[in-house]
């Protein structure tokens, strides 16, 4: 882990696809990198260890080179041992405390909570950096995972910690998220599968900027 990377508590938190090719990850991540995430999580469910190892390597490299912080899905590990930013833990990826304890106070770790509000207290106290919940709308990565109410925005407040929203999001419904507590949202398909992803990113990320009626 870098300990003098920060990471902006508020934004579009970026999602890497299932990209079997590395290079072209790196392509298509460096140009979605020029619109200023908040947060970049290296994701790839369909990928060997050995191919997972490589390519959250190569990405460590070009978001240190872009100043952003560089989070690993599902393998505390992997972080750990190669000294990315921080990791994001759900189901049965193991404990939040054991994580904090391994990879250090100024890690980056983010609990998926989904639509339990008790989990989301137990990773708070824990030591999750932040709280992520949903599916909040139909989402094509993951179309059978749990549904999520806006009022788990609102309710997880007390926790003290960023509020991540997932699942479906585009620059459409973006704003109704932000307005009812969102600190940052997470997005897959709504950026990497647009027309337009570097375009798509920044309309998400303009949504922070932009009151929502």
């Amino acid at each position: 882990m870098n300990p003098e990377l920060g990471w902006p508590r508020r934004g579009l938190y970026l999602i890497t696809p299932d990209e079997p090719d590395t290079r072209r990850l790196l392509q298509r991540t460096a140009a979605v990198l020029a619109a200023g995430p908040a947060l970049v999580q290296y994701r790839n469910k369909a990928a060997s260890a050995a191919k997972r190892r490589e390519q959250a390597h190569a990405l460590l490299s070009l978001c240190r080179a872009s100043g952003v912080a560089l989070v690993i899905n599902d393998d505390w590990r992997l972080a750990a041992d190669l000294g990315a930013d921080g990791a994001h833990l759900g189901d049965d990826d193991g404990g939040i405390a054991q994580a904090r304890a391994a990879l250090g106070p100024r890690a980056v770790l983010g609990a998926s909570c989904y639509n339990d509000l008790e989990r989301a207290r137990r990773a708070a106290d824990a030591g999750a950096s932040y709280l992520a919940f949903g599916a909040f709308f139909p989402s094509g990565t993951k179309p059978l995972a749990r549904r999520a109410g806006l009022s788990l925005l609102a309710d997880s407040a007390a926790f003290g910690l960023p509020r991540v929203a997932i699942g479906g999001i585009t620059a459409d419904n973006a704003g109704l998220l932000i307005a009812a507590g969102a600190d940052l949202v997470a997005v897959i398909g709504g950026v990497f599968d647009a027309p337009d992803p570097t375009a798509a990113a920044r309309a998400i990320g303009d949504c922070f900027a932009t009151p929502s009626f």
